[in-house]
C-alpha cells in the first residue's frame, strides 16, 4: 500500500487542480464575462500565427459584403414584367 501512495497522492493534486479550473470556468459561462475578452484575444492569436486562415476569413466576409440582397419571387408576375 505505500508504494501506491504517490499514486493517490497525484491522482487527488490532480482532481483539486481539474475542480479548481472548473468552477471558474462554469461561473464564466453562466454570466458571459469573457466575450470580448476572450474573442480579441482568439483573433490576435488567429492573426498572428494562422495567417491562411485570418485571410480566408475577410474573404469570406468580404463575399458576403458583395451580395446584393435580392426581391422575393413573386408566383403571379413573370419575370420580365414590372410595374
Amino acid at each position: 500500500m505505500d508504494a501506491l501512495l504517490p499514486y493517490f497522492a497525484l491522482a487527488g493534486f490532480v482532481a483539486v487542480v481539474m475542480a479548481a479550473f472548473t468552477w471558474p470556468a462554469r461561473r464564466i459561462r453562466r454570466r458571459g464575462t469573457a466575450g470580448g475578452g476572450l474573442g480579441g484575444a482568439l483573433a490576435a492569436y488567429e492573426e498572428a500565427f494562422r495567417a491562411t486562415g485570418h485571410a480566408a476569413h475577410h474573404e469570406i466576409r468580404a463575399q458576403s459584403d458583395r451580395k446584393t440582397p435580392t426581391d422575393s419571387p413573386d408566383p403571379l408576375r413573370p419575370r420580365g414584367k414590372r410595374r
